[in-house]
């Protein structure tokens, strides 16, 4: 098959849905030879800020001399993204073979796999077909039950904030979600946590306990945060002095805690990982979508938040940069979301709401976002297409403005080739 035939087969209708349980995953993995079980890898989980985490590990292990796989969902600007080697996205053509050396074996089962089942099966055979040292592995939703949880006990398990999201599937209350996320810790491994709420740690502090893990928190007295600006934000780590890290958003530091923590569960074990890998892999981490600046006049901040923790953090970090400005928001999301308790968080810093609809099947539609926001009395307005609601934002803005794009990271890469386009 062609690039643009993989990837409508990948995609095909038959695959679509989530489907709890592992079994599909694993018949699949079996049929073409377990994989999974020749490699080595970092486990990520959480609510919120998995991909920035995952990617920070990655770096680093790439500076420090392994040869490093990331498979991380969704996707920003081509699908290719979701699974790379030190930093390299998979090449059409290996996407192609892959694809054509599953296929047989996917179209055989009784009960398919979902699309996000046979992902995963075709990067663990691209990561073996790569020699991967190591492959830090984002979890797709949850944990438990989610079709990465194949792997035997990893290296490190890394469990980032825990939030309310999915609550559909993971339920309604965050010992409940972490308890899904918890189901990645795996007997004897080791596992490193964000922290946070008592109910959520008590959580991992059980799993552990019961699967003779050991659990470590991040300890956030060894960070000093020195400044921000809109191309990166300074701080120490101690004993990591002057880092200078390139994401931008005020929660990234906390992320950077977690995974430096966990960088050096690696390093206990026996991965050669010096403080000067640490440094330079954080000063070098590229992350995109995640309060990203993709312009600066206006300023056009993307961000990929879309849940009501994640939008929280976001509306920190936009008081931390902008102060007492007002700005407009460019919203897309899904039809899920609590707009609600998104929209509680921004409401105060807004001059105006824009509403487009994400090229998603669940996607909420722009005139029914638009409808439930002009509840809060400021001016709202749906446009037709994503093109021209980054182009209404940026006029809302002015030249001396500032525009926020959140909601979904399903309308990541369709933002940045309008503002891009608009820039020409």
């Amino acid at each position: 098959m062609g690039y643009e035939e993989t990837l409508k087969y990948i995609h095909n209708v038959k695959w679509q849905g989530s489907k709890p349980g592992l079994e599909r995953t694993k018949e699949l993995l079996a049929k073409l030879g377990n994989p999974e079980r020749a490699l080595k890898f970092v486990h990520v989980a959480g609510t919120n800020g998995k991909g920035s985490t995952a990617a920070m590990i990655a770096s680093v292990l790439q500076k420090a001399g392994y040869r490093t796989g990331l498979y991380t969902s969704p996707y920003i600007l081509r699908f290719n993204e979701r699974m790379q080697v030190n930093g390299e996205h998979i090449p059409d053509s290996d996407l192609e073979k892959l694809t054509d050396e599953i296929r047989p074996f996917a179209d055989a089962m009784q009960d398919p796999p979902t699309e996000f089942e046979l992902i995963t099966a075709l990067a663990m055979k691209y990561f073996l077909y790569q020699k991967c040292d190591i492959v830090v592995l984002e979890v797709g939703m949850g944990g438990e039950l989610d079709s990465t949880n194949v792997i035997d006990t990893p290296e490190v398990a890394v469990i980032t904030a825990i939030g309310l999201d999915h609550m559909a599937e993971l339920g309604s209350t965050l010992a409940a979600i972490a308890s899904a996320k918890a189901g990645i810790i795996k007997a004897g491994g080791d596992v490193v946590i964000y922290g946070g709420e008592k109910d959520v740690e008590d959580v991992f502090e059980k799993k552990c306990a019961a699967s003779h893990a050991r659990l470590y928190r991040t300890d956030y007295g060894r960070l000093t945060i020195h400044g921000f600006d809109l191309d990166a934000v300074n701080f120490d780590f101690l004993p990591y002095k002057s880092i200078r890290l390139p994401l931008v958003g005020t929660y990234q530091p906390n992320n950077a805690a977690l995974a430096v923590t966990a960088l050096e569960v690696l390093r206990n074990k026996g991965y050669r990982i010096t403080d000067g890998n640490i440094i330079d892999g954080l000063n070098h981490v590229y992350w995109p979508g995640r309060f990203e600046v993709l312009r600066r006049s206006p300023v056009f901040i993307l961000d990929g938040a879309h849940n009501p923790h994640g939008i929280a953090a976001t509306s920190e970090s936009l008081k931390r940069h902008f102060g007492g400005r007002k700005l407009v928001f460019l919203i897309g999301v899904m039809a899920d979301k609590d707009v609600g308790s998104m929209v509680t968080f921004i409401t105060p810093l807004a001059k105006a709401f824009v509403t487009v609809t994400p090229h998603n099947p669940r996607a909420m539609q722009a005139e029914k976002l638009a409808e439930l926001l002009t509840a809060y009395g400021l001016p709202v307005k749906a446009c037709s297409t994503i093109e021209d609601g980054v182009a209404e934002a940026i006029s809302a803005a002015g030249e001396d403005g500032v525009v926020v794009a959140l909601g979904s990271l399903y309308f990541s890469g369709d933002i940045r080739e309008a503002v891009n386009a608009l820039k020409k």
